[in-house]
């Protein structure tokens, strides 16, 4: 990946991870942990990867994008307000009572949301349905969801997969965010689905392993992905819960709460000094 791209690739981060703190912050409610771990591949896939119109959300040859770890909506909704989709002040306004940004996606609701999503496990069922629905049309178009790791103990993500392996659809490609830390503890303690790239293996994926905040990997398996024929592409990313945020990361008791003044001025301090070394 080129220098400059890349630069531009971790500002824009950066900022969806401000945008994320600043909405959970005045919403006094939401989940920054998951949140803040997936705005590297949301930086990539919404800058560089899929087809996408912040003009005509519904475009019908769009590639698709499903949250299916849907309670991780503050870091999609910085991402489409970054690209355009609606107004980066709305995002103050999230789980508002007449707000339209909502604790989960509704994509009747909010432009560039292709599926409401919230009970764990339906987002990849949908976004298997999706791709299934390009091959039957003769469409080109491609699908990309993410996944928890611990949404991934939900048994319907294993009947998911089991049929996109069995229908080879390789216009999908699913992200889990294997942060290792789910609402009630680590996920080895709740209910460990590990090994995770196995299990897909075993239900005939392609699968791939990497750092999920490295650009130029996540760069590379999306590449991998895209030519891979006969079979759908679990790339399996390794990140940091709560990343951006030092007291944050890493830290379970974040995955379900809202910082207060003191700790949202630590962390948009944090966040605007790495922001602004990358813009200088």
């Amino acid at each position: 990946m080129e220098s400059n791209v890349k630069k531009q690739l971790e500002i824009f981060a950066l900022k969806a991870r401000i945008g994320t703190v600043e909405s959970i912050f005045n919403a006094k409610a939401g989940h920054p942990g998951g949140s803040l771990s997936i705005c590297d591949v949301l930086a990539y896939l919404y800058n560089c990867e899929m087809k996408i119109d912040p003009a005509n959300p519904s475009w019908e040859d769009r590639d698709r994008f499903v949250l299916s770890k849907g309670h991780a909506a503050p870091a999609l909704y910085a991402t489409l307000a970054l690209k355009g989709y609606f107004p980066v002040e709305d995002l103050k306004t999230l789980r508002k009572s007449d707000s339209y940004l909502q604790g989960h996606p509704n994509m009747n609701k909010i432009p560039g949301i292709d599926m409401s999503t919230g009970s764990l496990g339906q987002g990849i069922s949908a976004a298997v349905g999706m791709a299934i629905g390009a091959k039957l049309d003769g469409k080109d178009y491609r699908v990309y969801t993410v996944l928890g790791d611990g949404e991934i103990e939900e048994g319907e993500v294993w009947e998911a997969a089991m049929l996109a392996g069995n229908r080879k659809l390789d216009n999908l490609t699913v992200f889990v965010d294997f942060n290792g830390l789910q609402i009630d503890g680590t996920i080895e303690e709740v209910n460990s689905a590990c090994p995770i790239d196995e299990k897909f293996k075993a239900f005939n994926w392609n699968v791939i392993t990497i750092d999920g905040h490295n650009l130029d990997e996540i760069e590379n398996a999306v590449n991998v992905a895209k030519n891979t024929k006969g079979a759908p592409t679990c790339i399996v990313l390794k990140t940091v819960k709560g990343k951006g945020v030092s007291y944050m990361e890493n830290q379970v008791g974040w995955h379900g709460k809202a910082p207060n003044e003191e700790e949202y001025r630590i962390a948009m301090a944090e966040l605007n000094e790495a922001l602004q070394k990358l813009e200088a």
